[in-house]
């Protein structure tokens, strides 16, 4: 597939559109099978676009619907709803993402006390393990920001359960490279395969598989096929989610952040806004590429701000709203919400507020609601 993602909402619309017109009807059959670099891709590949916002669920959902009519687009559709589902769990067990993060922490501390682990652990980042198809997709991550998502459920399974590293430097690794690393579903679907999202069920990695949807590439000997899902003293606890803000009437500075870069359709109520400003907040050791997407995505959404809202746009720095009130968009857990400034008014938009609620406990509960959340954007 063609690696590279202009990061602008241009751009995601046009991919979207590809993707309609070219392999939107086989995505069902085809989604599972990573054809390698050079190939079209079998999924949509717009989750670069979706993580920030610069095209939303809805509008890509609803695309979906009038391209393939009712039920034709039912596969395509779960997997959106998927990351709907990964932001709204953690927004009710933030601590699944803060105890990965210390724990990250600990297990990199341990990398300097622990000869043999360091080792490991440098063989599988360096893409030196010798595992057929495990070297290539470090290559192919490092190198692009990108992996099919089958290849990241293998690359997690190999990383946990045969070379026996510690899952959060995995997740950590994936973060500072994907350009659609996302901390809701990185976090949560690192912490599915290993069997601590839904406790004792994990997934494994097994080679079959692997030469079954690589069409043969990569047929790779020593796996561990049969492994022990991981366990941990407690799984993180349920919170209420909280509440979201309505803005105020009169004017506003609009505070934009990498979570959600479509101002154009925030529900916004009677507020005017007559100033607009972007915050960047790289996650934690974010890769050149990265930071670089991560930017243009900022200035292409500032840009569209700009024009629709006829006032002064740019990054933030301080005092940039003056006195106003300042509102942005709902921030989900994750480096953005962590920077937001104390006082903020947070808007949340119909799709979440309709389906996080239903997001506390597994997928099935949100899929059987898809579609009165669908039914709520009307």
């Amino acid at each position: 597939m063609d690696p590279s993602f202009p990061m602008t909402r241009a751009a995601g619309l046009e991919r979207l559109s590809d993707f309609l017109a070219r392999a939107g009807a086989a995505y069902a059959a085809d989604r599972n099978t990573d054809r390698g670099p050079g190939h079209p891709p079998t999924t949509s590949a717009l989750s670069p676009y979706l993580r920030r916002r610069l095209v939303t669920e809805a509008e890509v959902v609803a695309a979906a619907d009038s391209a393939f009519g009712d039920g034709g687009a039912e596969k395509f559709v779960s997997e959106v709803f998927w990351r709907t589902y990964f932001k709204g769990h953690l927004e009710t067990h933030p601590s699944a993402w803060t105890n990965a993060r210390t724990l990250a922490v600990a297990d990199h501390q341990r990398l300097a006390a622990e000869p043999g682990l360091r080792r490991t652990y440098e063989a599988a980042v360096d893409g030196r393990t010798g595992i057929d198809g495990f070297d290539d997709w470090v290559r192919d991550l490092v190198e692009t920001g990108w992996l099919h998502n089958h290849a990241r459920m293998w690359f997690a399974s190999i990383w946990i359960f045969t070379l026996r590293l510690p899952w959060t430097l995995g997740a950590d690794f994936f973060m500072r490279h994907l350009l659609d690393g996302d901390p809701a579903s990185n976090t949560l679907s690192w912490r599915w395969v290993a069997g601590l999202h839904t406790r004792g069920k994990h997934y494994v990695a097994r080679a079959e598989n692997i030469r079954r949807y690589t069409e043969g590439r990569y047929d790779p000997a020593g796996l561990d096929e049969y492994p022990d899902a991981l366990e941990e003293p407690m799984s993180p606890r349920e919170i209420p989610l909280p509440a979201a803000d309505t803005p105020p009437s009169g004017t506003v500075a609009l505070l934009l952040h990498l979570d959600d870069l479509h101002p154009e359709s925030l529900p916004m109520d009677s507020a005017t806004v007559v100033r607009v400003g972007g915050l960047i907040a790289h996650a934690v050791g974010a890769s050149d590429r990265v930071r670089s997407a991560d930017t243009a995505a900022m200035m292409d959404a500032l840009a569209r701000a700009e024009v629709h809202f006829g006032c002064p746009v740019g990054l933030v720095e301080g005092g940039w709203a003056g006195d106003l009130p300042v509102v942005t968009a709902w921030a989900p857990v994750g480096p953005s919400a962590a920077a937001l400034p104390d006082r903020c008014l947070r808007v949340r938009r119909a799709w979440d507020e309709a389906a996080w609620p239903r997001s506390t406990r597994g997928y099935s509960r949100l899929r059987a609601a898809i579609p009165a959340v669908l039914a709520a954007q009307v």
